[in-house]
């Protein structure tokens, strides 16, 4: 059987195949995605936007491994994750997946240098020092590495977090509304430094977000509205994400 589309091309990073998330039974049964289809190319930065209860942090959670699917096929790069079995998955996400979540997930008893470290220590490997301090210097914590995360600002908590997501060398990094606990000045630093990681390190990111400023960082935004793909954008800008978003409403409101 050939390959669905999506699968077809070289250079993807991850991809979905009629993927259907669905809660509940009966009458009580929600579709949370829809037949969705979609491929994120590697050394990309792709949003994903919608309106509230639209699919995309289900999405996010789906494609990343975190959630199992109703039907359809994800991949991380060729591997399809329904032929893993709990061990594999877990190893999968840890080796070649990185997360960026809202809240900084960093274990408060740990430096900043040990929450970076943390997913290869877990893994039992010494990280690549060149990689690290690469990293470590393209966020700005190198005079911070000793620090805590009750020492540090919101901001540079999730700059960690960025780096921790990074050291590994990930296939594909997951964020998922990395800027929501942080101000402006913070939230804006720490989506140059995503983007400067698929600029200058050739990562692969997906970003979910509620922000019109936040996706015109990415190359591409990709729409959802009631669990399906809705529409795509390439080169956004803050101004043409925020009148599609309002396209949205005013549908919603006449339909």
């Amino acid at each position: 059987m050939a390959p669905h589309p999506p699968y077809a091309a070289t250079g993807i990073a991850a991809a979905t195949a009629d993927l259907t998330k669905t809660y509940g039974s009966g009458d009580a049964r929600v579709v949370a995605l829809d037949r969705v289809s979609i491929a994120f190319r590697e050394g990309e930065f792709t949003a994903v936007m919608g309106p509230s209860g639209c699919g995309k942090s289900t999405l996010l959670h789906c494609a990343a491994g975190l959630d199992p699917v109703s039907s359809g096929s994800v991949r991380i790069g060729t591997t399809e994750l329904s032929t893993l079995d709990d061990r594999q998955l877990t190893r999968l996400r840890r080796d070649r997946v990185g997360f960026v979540f809202q809240a900084f997930n960093l274990l408060p008893t740990l430096t900043a240098l040990e929450n970076i470290t943390l997913p290869l220590t877990i893994a039992g490997r010494r990280p690549d020092r060149a990689w690290l301090d690469r990293v470590v210097s393209m966020v700005g914590l190198s005079q911070r590495l000793g620090h805590r995360p009750g020492q540090l600002s919101g901001g540079q908590q999730q700059r960690v977090a960025v780096a921790r997501a990074l050291v590994a060398r990930p296939a594909i990094i997951f964020a998922d509304e990395p800027t929501g606990n942080l101000d402006s000045r913070a939230g804006a630093e720490v989506l140059g430094f995503l983007r400067d990681s698929v600029r200058e390190l050739g990562q692969t990111v997906v970003m979910v977000t509620h922000d019109p400023v936040a996706a015109a960082y990415a190359d591409r935004v990709v729409f959802l509205a009631d669990g399906r793909l809705a529409d795509e954008m390439a080169r956004p800008t803050a101004d043409r994400v925020l009148d599609r978003m309002k396209a949205f409403g005013t549908r919603s409101r006449t339909s």
